[in-house]
């Protein structure tokens, strides 16, 4: 079978840098977190907590008028970027048979779970809503957006921790390719600033102290990181056949050349060189991209000690430990989004090719000499023309995924 050539020909986000691509494009690239305290919270063991949180949202704005007792926060923060990649794409509302919605999530409605929970429990013999779980389930957020913008074809949910919505671009991206769709929408949400959620990992021990000032908190690849900093949002990727985006005279953002899925088969919570090394050999294998053709790589970039020295291992194992290799972390300026994340960082990566500049990694002033020598970008964006980039996303579960991302 011929496989078909794929674009990505409209993006959008809602995130802790705000709710459109320009004001998540401005704090970016000019390395300026998202993050606050979250002092409306109480959270079980935490005196204070923090987090990467969308400011100002509105679910009105793309949903006017709409009664939202049974549409799930995590679906309105998908449908907000939906319709943001939809309007970008220049697509219209209409029936579209071939057209399909791939959504990554790693909690799902966690937020709704929890409030029924907290309710149920504190008010003796109260029952839950009757919308409660058209609201928590995880698939709410992708039958949501089948329904709200007449997408049936592949209606897709994965569940993959926080190599979710790099997974949902991933397969996306096959199915577009194999012809079994036309179009499809593919991105990830997730909402875990919850009470429960937090405590939870702050038990694991991973989570980045507040310290004077929240938004330094997350430091990946630096001496000092400390761990990781829980945010939410959503982005998502208009995807249809080059082909077809040439013929309806759309605007080409990036070309999706390859994706390597696999799993390290070993510790859940530990990642595993090996099975980080074999991905991204199978990526470039998939887009058919040399080593040395890769000039940027998004890197999944937590900010724990163990996560950051075997990804950057890996990329100098694979890709070779060379300066010339640009590498950085978003997640410290939007924060750890769990199923959002490898979304929130693919949309980095098609911008960075766009505009032909790269983002740094915040609060990087000190890159860990333990660390392979690799193109660490600290201090502010590099401006540089590049043809292929990568984003990476390597979960809990041994779950690995990356994306080769070429310049249209």
């Amino acid at each position: 079978m011929r496989t078909r050539r794929v674009a990505v020909t409209g993006i959008g986000q809602v995130s802790s840098l705000g709710s459109s691509l320009r004001s998540f494009a401005d704090a970016l690239f000019a390395g300026r977190p998202g993050v606050v305290r979250l002092s409306d919270l109480v959270v079980p063991g935490m005196a204070d907590p923090i987090g990467a949180r969308i400011p100002d949202f509105d679910p009105q704005r793309t949903l006017p008028g709409r009664t939202l007792a049974t549409v799930s926060r995590t679906a309105q923060y998908a449908h907000a970027a939906a319709v943001q990649a939809l309007g970008m794409a220049r697509l219209e509302r209409v029936d579209r048979p071939r057209g399909g919605v791939s959504v990554g999530t790693a909690f799902g409605g966690i937020l709704e779970t929890e409030e029924t929970y907290r309710s149920c429990l504190l008010n003796p013999g109260s029952r839950p809503k009757p919308t409660t779980i058209p609201t928590a389930m995880a698939n709410a957020p992708a039958s949501f957006l089948a329904s709200e913008l007449r997408l049936k074809g592949p209606n897709l949910t994965l569940a993959v921790a926080c190599a979710s919505g790099s997974h949902a671009i991933g397969e996306a991206f096959r199915i577009v390719r194999s012809g079994e769709a036309d179009l499809m929408l593919a991105g990830g949400v997730d909402a875990p600033l919850t009470p429960i959620v937090l405590a939870a990992w702050n038990a694991m021990r991973i989570l980045a102290p507040a310290g004077s000032n929240p938004a330094c908190a997350c430091r990946p690849f630096s001496a000092d990181r400390k761990g990781i900093v829980l945010g939410e949002g959503a982005a998502f990727l208009i995807l249809e056949t080059l082909e077809s985006a040439h013929e309806r005279g759309a605007s080409i953002l990036a070309e999706i050349a390859g994706y390597g899925r696999n799993a390290d088969a070993g510790d859940l919570t530990h990642p595993d060189p090996e099975g980080v090394r074999a991905c991204l050999a199978l990526a470039l294998e998939d887009a058919q991209t040399r080593p040395e053709d890769v000039h940027y790589v998004n890197a999944h970039g937590t900010g724990t000690p163990i996560n950051d020295r075997v990804e950057a291992e890996a990329l100098a194992a694979v890709l070779g430990a060379r300066e010339s290799l640009l590498v950085s972390s978003t997640k410290a300026v939007h924060g750890h989004a769990m199923g959002a994340s490898g979304a929130l960082e693919a949309v980095a990566t098609i911008l960075a090719l766009q505009e032909e500049r790269f983002p740094p990694t915040a609060n990087l002033h000190e890159p860990d000499l333990a660390l392979p020598r690799l193109g660490y970008i600290r201090g502010g964006e590099v401006r540089m023309k590049a043809d292929h980039a990568l984003s990476n996303s390597f979960a809990f579960g041994g779950n690995n995924a990356v994306l080769v991302f070429r310049r249209p």
